[in-house]
């Protein structure tokens, strides 16, 4: 018999490529070299008095995994 003309399979959650930031707070975007619209807004939010934040992912701390 031949093979069936149909639908690939779809690509399995452990075949798919993941993506991971490292969260920083905002003492580390302030002082970073290469400053990012997110982070100096982040930042900008945190200098106001009794702000509490638990940090931005970081663009430039970027990792990819398949």
């Amino acid at each position: 018999m031949a093979k069936a003309k149909g639908k690939k399979a779809p690509a399995l959650k452990s075949d798919k490529i993941r993506v991971s930031m490292k969260l920083v707070t905002s003492d580390v975007c302030e002082r970073c070299k290469t400053p990012c619209t997110r982070g100096m807004d982040y930042a900008a939010r945190m200098r106001i008095e009794g702000a509490i934040g638990k940090g931005v992912p970081c663009i430039l701390t970027r990792h990819t995994s398949s």
